[in-house]
């Protein structure tokens, strides 16, 4: 363990703990519908579940968690770790907004940071062995010269969103050996892009089925690749991305307010549904806020739903709107779309203080909402993901990273249909002009920095796969290092796996 890194496990973990193997039946709710449990972790942002649904793993701003959710209405924080890479001069890692398990392999888990700019403080991938999920064990660690807003895990390789002030790239990421084996940017496709402000055309998350991967590029739209070769990843594809020219003569202040505002997406199993969430809101035009002429611009936006069977020519289904907000500006209360999980013909979504929703996509030109839940003065919900389907014993998580003077949090839902009884009311309808709101909260838009003069932030050249230049600290004897660590942990865990046969 490490100076400052430590490592919190539930209690009790023994023959009296709780077992991960439980079944954890919970009778479906005859009356409204409410969460089954609830458990505190501060600084709770994006959450991911295990394949086998009894395992929530939280990024948690200072560190990440485990929580036991096999009992869903008895969730149980099976370990926190704060301050990770406390041991570097400008550690710890922080402002942990992103983990990801490796689609293809569930125990490993990458904890990336920092979401947005820090100056002086470190960045980069954390690989992390979750077997053991009450005992996560560091396996190594990967620096990098720019900060991680969001990140996939697939194959081995991250892919990460690398917004530095000057670009704005897909990075792909060996996981063994910390290179940067591929990368991608909208230049690649047409120089005009070079001309288009970092803040309209951000990597704001990338999402990856099999051999596609979907970027959500912000005002520049979504974009699709074909990552069969990670280290080469060619462009496919588009969805709702404008002429370039076009956006590079649009102000700066427009990234906030609809059109556009690709924030997150993902596909269904199949792969031929793709959801676009986008993230946006109201802007007051006219004198000031008290003149009588001044009006609202925008608002939240919701979730597009395409049909990409054909990457070349998406046809768009329909859109899920967003709930009302009583005050809809960036300082108001956020009911926007955030992350969501396609599963099963079901779509589970987070609308921040607009609560979480479940809807039946099973017809994506009808999407039809089954389930509502929000509790705007308590939640604030970042994701929201299945763990167990089916209406008697099934149930899915949202995550809420708080409002106000309520912590982070992690909830457990039903998986059927019902109506909350009595909802309240989304937001203090005072707020309606001002007053406090969401962006007190730490926002999830991509803050790019302003490079110095040399475009330096302090980090050392390295040469990736490619040959090219690329600030990237680690890529040399460091790496070296970390690359023996990985494949003593992977013969290490082959042989724990081969003892349990």
């Amino acid at each position: 363990m490490h100076r400052r890194e430590f490592l919190r496990t539930g209690a009790l973990l023994g023959a009296a703990g709780l077992s991960l193997s439980a079944s954890g039946r919970v009778d479906a709710h005859p009356g409204p519908y409410e969460p089954y449990g609830s458990v505190d972790v501060d600084g709770t942002k994006e959450a991911v579940v295990s394949p086998d649904g009894t395992v929530a793993y939280l990024a948690a701003s200072t560190g990440y968690a485990t929580v036991d959710v096999s009992v869903p209405d008895r969730p149980r924080v099976l370990a926190e770790v704060r301050e990770p890479v406390d041991e570097h001069e400008n550690g710890p890692l922080r402002g942990i907004y992103d983990v990801k398990l490796d689609a293809t392999d569930p125990e490993t888990l990458v904890v990336v940071g920092p979401a947005n700019p820090l100056p002086g403080a470190v960045a980069g991938v954390l690989v992390v062995d979750v077997s053991d999920p009450a005992a996560p064990e560091r396996v190594s660690f990967f620096e990098t010269a720019y900060p991680i807003h969001n990140c996939f895990a697939r194959d081995g390789h991250a892919y990460l969103t690398r917004n530095d002030g000057d670009t704005n790239v897909l990075v792909v990421m060996d996981l063994q050996s910390g290179r940067a084996v591929g990368r991608w940017s909208l230049p690649d496709v047409d120089e005009a892009w070079t001309d288009v402000s970092n803040g309209r055309k951000s990597l704001h998350d990338v999402y990856v089925h099999e051999d596609t991967a979907y970027l959500a590029h912000w005002d520049a739209g979504t974009w699709i690749l074909d990552v069969s070769d990670p280290t080469a990843p060619t462009h496919v594809g588009s969805v709702d991305a404008p002429d370039p020219t076009e956006l590079a003569g649009s102000g700066r202040g427009e990234a906030l307010v609809p059109p556009g505002n690709h924030h997150y997406v993902a596909t269904d199993e199949s792969g031929t549904l793709l959801g676009v969430g986008k993230e946006s809101w109201a802007r007051r035009v006219g004198t000031n806020d008290d003149d009588e002429e001044s009006r609202l611009v925008g608002g939240p936006s919701g979730i597009d739903l395409w049909d990409v069977s054909d990457p070349a020519a998406p046809e768009r289904h329909s859109t899920i709107d967003p709930p009302p907000s009583p005050n809809p500006t960036y300082g108001g209360v956020w009911t926007t779309a955030h992350n969501f999980e396609f599963r099963d013909g079901r779509l589970y979504s987070a609308w921040y203080r607009g609560g979480v929703k479940r809807h039946d996509v099973s017809d994506p030109s009808t999407p039809e909402e089954l389930a509502w839940w929000r509790m705007p003065d308590e939640a604030s919900f970042w994701t929201a993901r299945l763990a167990k389907p089916g209406a008697e014993t099934g149930f899915f998580v949202g995550a809420s990273r708080g409002v106000d003077d309520v912590p982070g949090r992690l909830y457990t839902f039903p998986d059927h249909a019902g109506q909350q009884l009595s909802p309240p009311p989304l937001g203090d309808e005072s707020n309606a002009s001002g007053g406090s709101g969401d962006a007190t909260a730490t926002e999830s838009l991509v803050v790019t920095p302003t490079p110095d003069a040399a475009g330096s932030n302090g980090t050392t050249a390295a040469t990736d796969s490619a040959g090219t230049a690329t600030r990237a600290p680690g890529f040399g004897p460091g790496v070296a290092a970390g690359a023996l660590g990985v494949a003593a942990w992977r013969l290490l865990r082959r042989a724990r796996r081969e003892s349990r046969e």
